[in-house]
Protein backbone atom coordinates (compact mmCIF):
# COMPACT_ATOMS: atom_id res chain seq x y z
CA UNK A 1 0.00 0.00 0.00
CA UNK A 2 1.19 3.32 -1.22
CA UNK A 3 1.43 6.07 1.32
CA UNK A 4 -1.54 8.12 -0.66
CA UNK A 5 -3.68 5.03 -0.77
CA UNK A 6 -3.51 5.11 3.21
CA UNK A 7 -3.86 8.40 3.44
CA UNK A 8 -7.23 8.06 1.61
CA UNK A 9 -8.61 5.02 3.40
CA UNK A 10 -7.50 6.53 6.41
CA UNK A 11 -9.79 9.92 5.18
CA UNK A 12 -12.92 7.63 4.71
CA UNK A 13 -12.59 5.78 7.78
CA UNK A 14 -12.66 9.23 9.52
CA UNK A 15 -15.50 10.62 7.41
CA UNK A 16 -17.63 7.60 8.10
CA UNK A 17 -16.76 7.04 11.99
CA UNK A 18 -18.04 10.24 12.65
CA UNK A 19 -20.88 9.72 10.51
CA UNK A 20 -22.85 6.78 12.32
CA UNK A 21 -23.90 5.68 15.95
CA UNK A 22 -21.49 2.80 15.65
CA UNK A 23 -18.01 4.07 15.02
CA UNK A 24 -16.65 0.74 16.76
CA UNK A 25 -18.02 -1.12 13.57
CA UNK A 26 -16.68 0.83 10.85
CA UNK A 27 -13.91 -1.44 8.68
CA UNK A 28 -12.60 0.30 5.48
CA UNK A 29 -10.65 -2.14 3.10
CA UNK A 30 -8.69 -1.63 -0.19
CA UNK A 31 -9.26 -3.83 -2.66
CA UNK A 32 -7.34 -4.54 -5.75
CA UNK A 33 -5.60 -1.06 -5.37
CA UNK A 34 -8.41 1.52 -6.95
CA UNK A 35 -11.55 0.20 -4.94
CA UNK A 36 -12.80 0.61 -1.57
CA UNK A 37 -14.47 -1.28 0.41
CA UNK A 38 -16.56 0.74 3.38
CA UNK A 39 -18.40 -1.56 5.78
CA UNK A 40 -20.89 -0.52 8.58
CA UNK A 41 -23.19 -1.79 11.01
CA UNK A 42 -26.45 -2.40 9.64
CA UNK A 43 -28.12 -0.09 11.02
CA UNK A 44 -26.30 2.53 10.43
CA UNK A 45 -25.68 1.73 6.22
CA UNK A 46 -28.61 4.63 5.78
CA UNK A 47 -26.39 7.51 7.06
CA UNK A 48 -23.71 6.74 4.91
CA UNK A 49 -25.57 6.56 1.95
CA UNK A 50 -28.14 9.74 2.75
CA UNK A 51 -31.08 11.13 1.80
CA UNK A 52 -30.87 9.84 -2.39
CA UNK A 53 -27.48 9.23 -1.99
CA UNK A 54 -26.33 12.50 -1.22
CA UNK A 55 -23.43 11.37 1.52
CA UNK A 56 -22.09 8.91 -1.03
CA UNK A 57 -22.31 11.20 -3.39
CA UNK A 58 -20.17 13.35 -1.23
CA UNK A 59 -17.76 10.43 0.02
CA UNK A 60 -17.56 9.69 -3.58
CA UNK A 61 -16.17 13.18 -4.59
CA UNK A 62 -14.00 13.14 -2.24
CA UNK A 63 -12.51 10.18 -3.17
CA UNK A 64 -11.78 11.62 -6.78
CA UNK A 65 -10.27 14.63 -5.18
CA UNK A 66 -7.86 12.68 -3.28
CA UNK A 67 -7.68 10.65 -6.46
CA UNK A 68 -6.37 13.38 -8.75
CA UNK A 69 -3.18 14.27 -6.54
CA UNK A 70 -2.41 10.39 -6.58
CA UNK A 71 -3.15 9.86 -10.90
CA UNK A 72 -5.40 6.77 -9.35
CA UNK A 73 -9.77 6.95 -9.98
CA UNK A 74 -10.69 5.45 -6.37
CA UNK A 75 -13.98 3.48 -6.42
CA UNK A 76 -16.43 3.53 -3.18
CA UNK A 77 -17.93 0.42 -2.43
CA UNK A 78 -20.22 0.42 0.84
CA UNK A 79 -20.95 -2.96 1.69
CA UNK A 80 -24.28 -3.62 4.00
Amino acid sequence: MTESSGDVRALLELIAKSLVDKPDEVFVEQVDGDVIELEVAESDVGKVIGRQGRTARALRALLGAAGVRAHKRYTLEIIE
